[in-house]
Parts: structure tokens; C-alpha cells; sequence
């Protein structure tokens, strides 16, 4: 990003973006920003959130055609499967605006990009004592405050988690008051970020079985249908994975029917309907920044690259090789 002036604020004219050109090919392009109107801020980027799920299912162009509308993020250019701009996991400091905002710290809903213009009412001011790496966790926070509001666990219910990743393991932080979670996945090295986070932590052949509520969120259909396996009769599974084109098959010849078990589905794009009437969308994203105060959330942020790595970073992630929970992007000095 080119920087001008004895003020050092962003220059207006000029940034630089990560764009997907096509599926599997990430780079880095220069991008032009609008002039700031009145009610507008400018935004110079310190971190960003890699959404490991949604984003790498995008670089590999995995959006169906008929789900490309609804995928769409709040700032994104461009259309699937590419070139596009696309996250929305992003953390900078306010250098143009109004007296309010100007030289905070804010999260935004924005792509990986080292400065932006977006309206004053884009941005949420993040608490003071928050670090920026932490707060990049918002949209994920937001995404299990929603889960939650959908699924209304009562106090003594035995929760399950299937799936140990960003949002699983907000899911798990939030509810590990409870005194019955457990986070389920795969990999036996998230035993130690389950241990982090307060609860336990079990394989999925080795889970107990009969809880009243379990949170599926591993996008897989195996872990939906231990999911549903690890139900007690008249259990919920709230299933939050996005599954793009990817067929999912699931056995419910068993216990499905006889034990009249449900499948509900959340997502962040609307308020759930059991607060829409008294919480908006801007409430809801300030009480997951308010929820980030807790410092275990550290947990989580398990690597981080320089923003000119981003191209190769998104590669390795989308094909596995590089093992995280939330991996995030420096812009520069924080």
C-alpha cells in the first residue's frame, strides 16, 4: 500500500487486494479506492482471518451455481468461481472519518485488502485490551452466538461438538459452562485445544452417545452422521457446515425415525429467528466482541503469514498441508 503525507495516512488512489483469478490460483492485484464520502471511513488493515471452511471451498470453486447469490460476502467484487475478492474477517485502524471512529481499532466484514473505503456503519468499534489477531474472530464469535440462539441449550444437557475447527471450537468456548461438552474430531491433536478451551475432547468412535443437543460443524458426512448417531431419542443436531457442491449421504435407516431426531440448519446471514425481534445484526456482532475479551480464545489463532504469502498460503490450506485452526494475515506493524 502506498503511503503519503507527514500524517502517514493511507493514500486514497491506490491498495492491494488478494483476488481469487481462478479456482486454485490466488494473487495479488492493485486495487483503485473510491474517494470517501462524508459519512464513509478509511480503513488501513493490520490483521485478517483466514474462514478456513468457506474460504478454501471457494478457492477451490467448489460455490454451486445456484447458491452463488446467497454466497455472496458484503464487500465482494467479482463472481464465482472467479476472479473474485472474497473473506470477510478483518481487522484495521480507522485513519479517515468521523471524530468517533477515526484512529480505532474496528473489525469489518471486508476481504483481504491493505486499505479500504467502506460507510461509517460497515465498521464495529473493537473494545479496548482486544488484540487484533484475537478480533478477527468476530464473524467467526457472531456465527456461534447465532448457533446458539437457534439451538437454546438448557442448563444439564449433555452437547456434543463434531468438528474441531474455527467455528466448532467458538461453539465449544461459548458453551463451556455447561457441564456436559464435548468436543469430537478426527484429528487427536485438538485434544490440546479442547483442553485449552475448558471442555473435553473425544475421537468420533470413541464419543458417548445420548446427548440432547449436538452442533455439527466439521462439513462432512461422516461427521453429520455421528452426529446424529451420538443423539438421544428426540435430539437435535444444528448442523452449520457449508457443504458447497459436495454431496452428502446419510444413513437413516436406524434410529433416525424410531428416536424422532431432528436436523436443523443455522446460518449467520440472518438474525435467528429466536432474537430477531429484540437483537440486530450490528447487537449481535458487538456481543461477539465483547465475548473476545476472553482471552482463551488465543487458543484458536494457531498460525499466522505475512499478507504477500497469502496466494501460497490459501493453496496450502485448501489442500491440507498446512494444519490450522485460524491462521491469520499481518499487514505490517501492529
Amino acid at each position: 500500500m502506498t503511503r503519503v503525507g507527514r500524517h502517514d495516512q493511507v493514500d486514497r488512489r491506490i491498495a492491494r487486494a488478494f483476488w481469487l483469478r481462478a479456482p486454485g490460483r490466488g494473487e495479488i492485484r492493485p486495487v483503485g479506492l473510491p474517494e470517501p464520502g462524508p459519512a464513509d471511513v478509511v480503513v488501513r488493515t493490520v490483521r485478517s482471518g483466514i474462514s478456513r471452511g468457506t474460504e478454501t471451498l471457494v478457492f477451490r470453486g467448489g460455490v454451486p451455481p445456484n447458491q452463488r447469490a446467497r454466497m455472496r460476502a458484503p464487500f465482494q467484487e467479482g463472481e464465482f468461481p472467479g476472479p473474485v475478492k472474497y473473506g470477510y474477517l478483518n481487522v484495521g485502524a480507522v485513519e479517515e472519518g468521523p471524530p468517533d471512529l477515526r484512529g480505532r481499532t474496528v473489525f469489518c466484514l471486508y476481504p483481504h485488502q491493505t486499505a479500504y473505503v467502506v460507510p461509517a456503519g460497515a465498521v464495529s468499534i473493537v473494545p479496548a485490551g482486544i488484540p487484533p489477531a484475537r478480533a478477527v474472530l468476530a464473524g467467526t464469535v457472531e456465527t456461534a452466538v447465532n448457533a446458539l440462539w437457534d439451538a437454546a441449550p438448557l442448563v444439564g444437557d449433555r452437547v456434543a461438538v463434531v468438528g474441531a475447527g474455527m467455528v466448532g471450537c467458538c461453539v465449544a468456548l461459548l458453551l463451556h459452562r455447561f457441564p456436559a461438552v464435548t468436543l469430537v474430531d478426527v484429528d487427536p491433536e485438538r485434544a490440546d485445544v479442547a483442553a485449552a478451551l475448558g471442555v473435553d475432547f473425544s475421537l468420533p468412535e470413541e464419543a458417548d452417545g445420548g446427548c440432547d443437543l449436538v452442533v455439527h460443524t466439521s462439513a462432512t458426512s461422516a461427521g453429520l452422521q455421528r452426529a446424529l448417531d451420538l443423539l438421544a431419542p428426540e435430539g437435535t443436531v444444528i448442523d452449520l457446515s457449508w457443504y458447497g457442491d459436495t454431496e452428502v449421504r446419510l444413513s437413516l435407516g436406524g434410529a433416525f425415525h424410531a428416536g424422532r431426531l431432528g436436523i436443523r440448519s443455522s446460518q449467520v446471514g440472518v438474525v435467528s429467528p429466536a432474537r430477531a425481534l429484540r437483537r440486530t445484526a450490528a447487537d449481535r456482532v458487538a456481543l461477539a466482541l465483547e465475548l473476545l475479551r476472553d482471552p482463551t480464545f488465543d487458543a484458536l489463532l494457531t498460525g499466522e503469514s505475512h499478507f504477500d504469502e497469502l496466494p501460497e498460503v490459501m493453496a496450502r490450506l485448501a489442500a491440507g498441508s498446512l494444519p490450522a485452526v485460524c491462521h491469520t494475515i499481518r499487514y505490517g506493524e501492529e
